[in-house]
């Protein structure tokens, strides 16, 4: 009779070494480790836009000033313009979307992760494009290279060519890391996590999401008939040869009109996740809210015109944009109301995350406050390319992308991490922001709505009214670069030194605070049967009454025939 047989054996002499942080970052597909590393890269482009900002302020300085020639200028401006952009605040917003989303609705990660990593090398990449410029010719185009200024008869140089490159890439990332988004969203929710329970900050990514479906592809599409134009003979814009270059301006303001908003609904979708539980109750009208900032996405895109008030369209599209512009007033002012009302009789632990979000309000505020003057025709059309314009802009995505990104980085930091931020340093680089906001940007009012300074140039002189105000200026960019300075040092000293969070560091609603801090790479060990807006909530009541229920007779336990 034969033995029997035994079943396979597996002998191993240890588990293989684990490779470096380096290369696991490098080759992840982790929704976590994506969304690490556009926050960080957001933060790093943050510094060196910031750096750029006041190079250009050193310049603007003091009348007549030849810290910069006309050329270096305009090759920080451009490069500033699409680092502000393309390079921090939209990676920002996507990148805690990516880490955080997915945690709130319940899943074990994202619906299509190659996508998403896909997405994030292709914003690695286009970073990496844009600064190599600096090896032959960095862009000198401006913010929005307007054809024909951008065409070869005026720069023939590889700088905008650098730039259509980069912004195209990192823009085709944005909208694979959306596509991502939708469909976690749509396919990957926890047990009885509906619609009308999902957080308000994952009802902003889905909003977001959408929005850059939309406004992504006609970036895409303008990018390649500018490079076309420039390296094939194409006539696109050409206006000599039956293209149109007011096409390349309608094209782009819908991209960066959307980016706009899409920054101040990520802003707004943070801050609705922070008030509530600073507060202790919940969020006021959500259903509001939420309606509100779906309204904002697609009103606010429809204003793209707006910008345009000194081209040469009709009158009629002027108030047509006048009119979708004033429109916001509705969804904006509920979002305002509605996040202060909930603060209204609560019991508020003014920390960190408060403070910044308190901040956003206040700034994004005022932005928005004089951008009704902008949105009416013929006020906007005497302040459009002034530096009024310039304020107007800066306080509402300086408050939406730094105060609200600051927000969300201070709230999500011990979730990330699994330590807190220090709140001392925190609250001093907040008060330096603040202080340098008010200070670097409130004369721009001044010098633009009154002396009419133009926006974008290089130099001013004697005897024009703007001398005192462009000093100030330039100090307040120093104080509030002092301040961004001081959070991105705190978040460095914090993610090895800060004091241990725990895994619910706030008292939280949502599941992202149910993971362990930092998540596992399957984020939930059980995924929970979601029964409110507040689920976090529902399972530390049933905890707490989990022993009261256990004790009760079993008379008491069965329903009254």
């Amino acid at each position: 009779m034969s033995a029997p047989s035994k079943g396979p054996e597996l002998v191993i002499d240890g588990f293989p070494p684990r490779r470096a942080r380096w290369v696991e970052l490098a080759t992840s597909a982790d929704h976590k480790d994506l969304g690490r590393i556009l926050v960080a890269g957001a933060l790093g482009f943050l510094f060196i836009a910031v750096v750029e900002l006041l190079l250009m302020r050193l310049q603007l300085a003091i009348p007549e000033n030849t810290f910069l020639d006309p050329v270096t200028f305009n090759r920080m401006l451009s490069l500033y313009g699409a680092t502000a952009v393309f390079l921090c605040a939209l990676p920002l917003a996507l990148g805690f979307f990516y880490y955080v989303t997915p945690l709130q609705i319940g899943a074990r990660g994202t619906a299509l992760p190659r996508l998403g990593q896909t997405g994030t090398w292709l914003f690695i990449a286009g970073a990496a494009v844009l600064y190599s410029g600096f090896l032959f010719t960095p862009t000198e185009a401006g913010v929005n290279p307007l054809p024909p200024l951008s065409g070869l008869a005026f720069l023939p140089d590889n700088g905008v060519d650098a730039w259509a490159a980069a912004t195209g890439l990192a823009t085709l990332g944005f909208v694979l890391i959306a596509i991502d988004l939708v469909a976690t969203l749509r396919r990957l929710r926890a047990p009885g996590m509906a619609w009308r329970r999902l957080p308000a900050f994952s009802w902003a990514a889905a909003i977001c999401s959408w929005l850059l479906l939309a406004i992504g592809p006609v970036m895409l599409a303008a990018i390649a008939m500018l490079l076309i134009d420039r390296n094939f003979d194409g006539i696109f814009f050409a206006g000599d040869a039956g293209g149109s270059p007011l096409l390349w301006q309608h094209l782009s303001w819908i991209f960066y009109t959307g980016a706009y908003m899409l920054i101040l609904i990520f802003a707004f979708g943070a801050l609705a996740e922070i008030l509530p539980v600073s507060a202790g109750k919940p969020l006021f009208n959500r259903g509001a809210v939420i309606g509100s900032l779906a309204a904002i996405a697609v009103v606010g895109t429809l204003a793209w015109m707006q910008n345009m008030f000194t081209a040469p369209i009709g009158i009629g599209w002027m108030y047509y944009a006048m009119v979708m512009s004033l429109a916001l007033i509705v969804p904006f002012g509920l979002v305002f109301f509605n996040l202060i009302a909930t603060l209204i009789g609560g019991a508020i632990q003014l920390r960190a995350p408060l403070l910044f979000a308190a901040g956003a309000i206040v700034v994004i505020a005022v932005g928005l406050t004089a951008e009704l003057g902008h949105a009416m025709v013929a006020l906007g059309w005497r302040l459009q390319h002034t530096t009024d314009s310039t304020a107007a802009t800066h306080f509402a995505l300086v408050g939406g992308g730094v105060f609200g990104g600051f927000a969300a980085l201070h709230w999500w930091f011990p979730k990330m991490t699994g330590r807190t931020m220090g709140e001392t340093l925190a609250r001093a680089s907040f008060w330096t922001m603040l202080v340098g906001m008010l200070v670097a940007f409130v004369p721009l009012f001044f010098t633009g709505g009154g002396e009419g300074e133009v926006i974008d140039a290089y130099k001013f002189f004697n005897g024009t009214g703007v001398s005192g105000y462009n000093l100030i200026a330039t100090i307040g960019s120093f104080v509030l670069a002092a301040g961004i300075v001081m959070t991105l040092a705190n978040a460095l000293l914090s993610r090895e030194g800060g004091a241990p969070a725990g895994h619910d560091a706030w008292g939280g609603d949502s599941l992202e605070w149910f993971a362990l801090s930092p998540p596992e790479p399957h984020n939930f060990d059980v995924l929970p049967d979601v029964r409110s807006a507040r689920p976090l909530r529902d399972i530390r009541d049933a905890i707490a009454h989990r022993g009261e229920r256990a004790e009760r007779p079993a008379s008491e336990s069965q329903p009254v025939a």
